[in-house]
């Protein structure tokens, strides 16, 4: 695992977009530009007017379309103590297992708003977010693959784990 950036140094890298982060990282490192780094799959940012957002990676897999992960008993809560035990400010990332179906969204007013209470600035998915007014609102961003109505039945399957989304492994 990389040593963590000084929290003074990872809030100034929101001065600058994501081409221009990107364009530094590409030459301080050896990773092969045209493979890595790089999102492979279609991204929307949701929320332009709320600028860049800057953080710590905390990860989960969702798979919305399986309603045998509701019946894990106390994942949610197992989840939910894993963010609140890593340090902020965090970016959760999603990988939907679904795709390229994406059939509900584990983002809209109330987890947002979770999120938001344990030091969670925002999410990139590879699925989808719904309550994008309320998310604003609370003051959490969300890239995403698309827009979705309904939840389905959204659970934590695994965290703290690799996940790929758009592409990219993190």
């Amino acid at each position: 695992m990389s040593a963590r950036l000084p929290h003074n140094v990872l809030l100034q890298l929101k001065r600058w977009n994501t081409p221009t982060i990107y364009n530094g990282w590409e030459q301080i490192t050896s990773k092969n530009p045209a493979r890595e780094g790089i999102n492979i799959e279609e991204t929307h940012d949701f929320m332009p007017q709320m600028g860049p957002m800057v953080g710590y990676a905390v990860t989960v897999v969702i798979e919305p379309s399986n309603p045998e992960h509701k019946k894990v008993p106390g994942a949610g809560e197992a989840y939910m103590r894993y963010v609140a035990s890593v340090p902020g400010p965090k970016i959760v990332v999603v990988q939907d297992l679904d795709k390229p179906y994406v059939l509900g969204s584990m983002w809209g007013e109330v987890n947002s708003n979770r999120h938001r209470a344990l030091g969670c600035v925002g999410t990139i998915t590879d699925g989808s977010v719904r309550d994008i007014d309320e998310m604003t609102n609370a003051g959490f961003k969300a890239l995403a693959q698309r827009l979705s109505v309904g939840h389905a039945y959204v659970t934590p399957v695994r965290w703290n784990c690799e996940v790929e989304v758009f592409g990219s492994k993190i």
